[in-house]
């Protein structure tokens, strides 16, 4: 039997807190192994508990969820922990913010069980969710704003590349671009593999984030 995906929740409201662990630990794939009021008590946790995914809200005294992620998930740490970042401000650079500072995934408070749950277990895997309301919009208005043109890499992607990144650029999954691009899903999961390792990405989210930046897409339209 697998075991289950061991998740830390950090929130300042105790009865968000307490409902979200709830809603988890009726999962039997998941279990909540850990409880934060606040984001320094979250970084604490995190590095004493290992839990395999976190869930912060952005929105915490002493340190906020996005500070709370790069300490935990950043570009500098070693051994990142997969975040999702849970809020209930539906707000571009609050995302955009997120999911720079190392975050795998992006949900609004009001999202469903199902999702929450399945979130969770997707970044446990290394796949990301965010919201479907907010992902090409935020994405392309604050990516093309606010960086610099990136350098194309060194060992240029192949057309099939191109097709997954378009796809993993849209929010879909890997079973959804298996589906569309008619592959086997462990030839999706290698392109995913080729296009990490070409645009030095640590995982699926800076993939989407590089194919902003780049000006590759802009809100789900190629250049």
């Amino acid at each position: 039997m697998t075991a289950p995906v061991r998740v830390l929740i950090a929130d300042d409201q105790d009865m968000v807190r307490v409902g979200l662990a709830t809603i988890l630990d009726a999962e039997s794939s998941i279990a909540v192994v850990g409880q934060a009021r606040d984001g320094l008590e979250a970084v604490a946790l995190t590095r004493s508990l290992h839990p395999d995914v976190c869930l912060f809200d952005i929105r915490m005294p002493n340190l906020d969820g996005i500070e709370a992620t790069r300490r935990v998930a950043g570009p500098d740490v070693e051994d990142p922990v997969s975040v999702i970042v849970i809020t209930t401000f539906d707000q571009d650079e609050y995302v955009y913010d997120a999911l720079r500072a190392g975050a795998r995934g992006f949900l609004l408070k009001d999202a469903d069980p199902d999702l929450l749950a399945r979130a969770v277990r997707s970044a446990a895997q290394g796949d990301a969710i965010i919201a479907p309301a907010v992902t090409a919009r935020l994405l392309a208005t604050f990516a093309s704003s606010r960086s610099p043109a990136v350098p194309e890499p060194v060992d240029p992607l192949s057309p099939r590349e191109e097709a997954v990144l378009d796809l993993v650029a849209a929010g879909r999954t890997n079973a959804e671009i298996a589906d569309e691009l008619y592959l086997s899903l462990s030839t999706v999961k290698t392109h995913i593999g080729a296009l990490m390792s070409k645009l030095t990405a640590r995982n699926r989210v800076e993939i989407v984030i590089w194919a902003y930046e780049s000006g590759r897409v802009d809100g789900g339209r190629r250049h």
